[in-house]
């Protein structure tokens, strides 16, 4: 199948991996990789990534946290220092700071860090993303031109509601669909909250992370289209973006299988003009690349 669509304007799509990760594995830092994730168990670095898109025709990437540390973030725009294929970093920061600004006008210094993210569905409050420390913490990312990573289970959409609403100026995007529960079938619930929350134009949705939310041995793509079709939907093409979770992934799927899977879904319910959106530039446009 190709995977260059042609554009009246350019001729060429820029397809750019919205949501990938690269770390140095360690069994006491990585320990919420169980015993069923053993094909993560390892180091995964910008080589390995380079041989998983092989043929693909993937231009490049944007790298997301994995760890909640100012390390991480060191760690991933060292990486996107000495790699051009690396676009941009989605690091983290304490949000909760005092000195939130002085630290985020530090950090602006570097242009490919684009945003940032803290892992919300970890935390033992549902509400911590509206408490009033957190939230002060999101007003000086938009005086910083940065933008956040909503990730959260189903169960926070509710929350996630009051909270994009409580930023309306603010670029967010929600990682992976906020998680539906695709192997217990249930989508009720999540499309009513998925919906509303798309109702705030400033919030986008990464279509990626939903194979390893299936039954991660006999997913089928049948199982995903409903979920699929919800978010499409609810955003639209111009607010979607392309994602492979690459390498958590691999516990349910290779990177290419995952790829020709959405390049299926979308090859004939896209215009050429969404497809060049959902392929790259909504990531393009939103991480400003």
């Amino acid at each position: 199948m190709s995977w260059v669509f042609q554009n009246k304007k350019s001729n060429y799509m820029q397809r750019i991996d919205s949501h990938q990760h690269f770390w140095y594995y360690h069994p006491k830092k990585d320990s919420w990789m169980t015993q069923e994730m053993t094909a993560i168990r390892r180091d995964f670095m910008p080589d390995d990534l380079y041989a998983a898109v092989q043929g693909l025709g993937i231009d490049g990437c944007v790298t997301v946290q994995v760890a909640q540390t100012d390390a991480e973030t060191e760690f991933l725009l060292e990486l996107a220092a000495v790699n051009g294929f690396i676009k941009g970093v989605v690091g983290w920061v304490d949000l909760k700071a005092d000195d939130i600004n002085e630290r985020l006008e530090k950090l602006s210094l570097n242009r490919k860090l684009k945003g940032f993210r803290h892992i919300l569905q970890s935390e033992p409050d549902d509400r911590h993303m509206l408490h009033p420390d957190f939230k002060r913490g999101i007003k000086a990312l938009r005086q910083h031109g940065f933008t956040y990573d909503v990730l959260i289970y189903p169960k926070h959409l509710k929350y996630a509601i009051e909270f994009v609403n409580d930023f309306p100026e603010q670029p967010m995007v929600v990682d992976h669909l906020a998680k539906p529960l695709i192997k217990a079938g249930k989508i009720k619930e999540w499309e009513k909250d998925i919906r509303t929350i798309a109702e705030s134009p400033n919030v986008f949705c990464k279509v990626s992370g939903m194979v390893t939310e299936a039954d991660i041995q006999s997913w089928t793509p049948t199982g995903l289209i409903p979920y699929l079709d919800v978010v499409f939907d609810a955003f639209g093409p111009d607010r979607l973006m392309f994602g492979s979770d690459w390498p958590v992934c691999l516990i349910a799927a290779s990177y290419r299988q995952w790829a020709e899977l959405l390049d299926l879904y979308t090859s004939d319910m896209l215009s050429s003009d969404q497809k060049i959106n959902f392929w790259g530039g909504n990531a393009i446009k939103f991480y400003n690349l």
